[in-house]
């Protein structure tokens, strides 16, 4: 991660972090090790059977267990359960930067009166251990910091929306998303996140017409393959 320009705590407003986990043995650790500067981490684990939580007592007393109910719910949960003025969202996959850290820190240490409400950071996707530029995957601003109490995720399923009042800026320095390492992690995913789109289609009642079968995918690649440089990964 780097060395960072560590800001006393007494010198700033403190920062929850919010975790939502199920069976992520592989990589809560990194997580965790990347947000133990913050105030306190708040997990919130769908009964994980591996040794999720075993490792995420080593880093907070804060674990609630839960069936799992949805990305949104599960992060409104936990952020429900954060006691601190700001509140990070961080997925299990996901490691601050050094760079990120001192931002977030230079945030919490002004006095600003007219600060923003929220903050979108970019975020850089490693596939199979490479990180992915071009394609749209950079710098896929996500919105994760937040004043505690300005808003919630909806219930738009696997890619929720936070819904808030009040201004939201951009930060610089990147959060580090390690998301498919194998072709066993590709497909799983795949299969999950299409599995929550069709029950979210089934949910909204969205009506599929045929022209969206037939052009779609093929708009869909000319935009993120040509229009938007993947052919260069």
């Amino acid at each position: 991660m780097g060395s960072v320009k560590e800001v006393p705590k007494y010198m700033r407003k403190a920062i929850s972090c919010a975790i939502v986990v199920c069976n992520e043995e592989r990589n809560v650790r990194d997580c965790l090790e990347s947000a133990k500067w913050m105030d306190e981490i708040i997990v919130v684990d769908a009964f994980s059977q591996d040794k999720t939580v075993q490792i995420c007592r080593e880093y907070t007393p804060r674990i609630y267990q839960r069936p799992w109910n949805g990305f949104g719910e599960q992060k409104n949960y936990a952020i429900d359960h954060a006691a601190c003025d700001w509140v990070f969202i961080l997925d299990a996959d996901e490691r601050i930067s050094a760079e990120l850290r001192e931002e977030i820190e230079r945030i919490l240490s002004s006095d600003a009166p007219d600060r923003p409400a929220a903050y979108y950071l970019p975020r850089r996707n490693y596939y199979y251990g490479k990180w992915i530029r071009w394609a749209g995957c950079y710098p896929d601003y996500q919105l994760r910091l937040f004043r505690n109490g300005v808003g919630r995720l909806n219930d738009e399923e696997p890619h929720n929306r936070f819904v808030f009042a009040g201004t939201a800026a951009y930060l610089a320095s990147p959060l580090d998303h390690y998301t498919e390492r194998t072709i066993e992690d590709h497909f799983r995913k795949f299969n999950n996140f299409t599995t929550l789109a069709a029950k979210e289609r089934g949910r909204t009642k969205r009506t599929v017409y045929w022209t969206d079968m037939v052009f779609r995918p093929l708009l869909t690649f000319w935009k993120y393959y040509v229009m938007r440089h993947g052919f260069r990964e």
